[in-house]
């Protein structure tokens, strides 16, 4: 649904990332069907679905160019406003001025001058850039301290409001305030709810969570 934040979490290997891939169709699903605003997605132009999809991979690549250019990757023609914007909902601002060239620094081959968590920052402002309709973030905050991450979504939480937003990730403090939260393991879908309720009624969640946190803090 439109505003809707969806987090998936599971194991390593358990199909979160193949899920989420067949929105865009990277490969077609074999069974059932895959809707977006109501329409199947093997029945909409590949060009208008991959519009309306921004997905910011496990793997950040970032392009030859500069800051402003890879970014600006995501949609031509936004201006150097809507540029400063999006950096600054996904914290790139934090970092950017350190920079004398600021938004016209050149990255080096593979983004060398920039730091794994700095690389992510940019590949989410590339994706937010797009304005799309569905955003896909793949595991995509697993380089950033915990208090950066904290921002980036508290400056989400005020740009999604008419965003649906699907969050892979394996640690649950990236996906615990979500709006409904699915479990994957082995391929299947074996939970769904919101936080408070999966540490009640899933085992494997709840499993993820003392992992992470300890059973003291239940």
């Amino acid at each position: 649904m439109p505003g809707e934040t969806v987090g998936i979490v599971g194991p390593t290997g358990s199909g979160k990332s193949s899920l989420v891939n067949l929105i865009p169709r990277f490969y077609n699903v074999t069974s059932g069907i895959i809707k977006i605003d109501g329409v199947n997605v093997q029945n909409i132009d590949e060009k208008i679905l991959m519009d309306k999809i921004a997905l910011v991979p496990q793997k950040t690549t970032l392009f030859t160019g500069t800051v402003f250019e890879n970014i600006r990757w995501g949609r031509e023609n936004a201006s150097l406003e809507e540029v400063k914007k999006v950096c600054e909902i996904s914290e790139v601002n934090e970092f950017i001025h350190r920079f004398p060239e600021k938004y016209d620094t050149k990255i080096g081959q593979e983004g060398i001058n920039f730091s794994g968590g700095q690389k992510q920052r940019i590949s989410i402002a590339r994706a937010l850039i797009k304005k799309p309709e569905v955003l896909i973030f793949d595991d995509c905050t697993s380089a950033l301290d915990a208090v950066t991450e904290i921002r980036i979504r508290e400056n989400l939480r005020k740009y999604l409001r008419n965003l649906t937003c699907i969050i892979i990730s394996q640690k649950i403090s990236s996906i615990m305030w979500a709006d409904k939260i699915l479990v994957i393991d082995g391929g299947k879908l074996i939970g769904i709810g919101k936080h408070d309720e999966l540490m009640k009624n899933c085992k494997t969640y709840e499993d993820i969570f003392i992992s992470q946190f300890g059973k003291e803090s239940i």
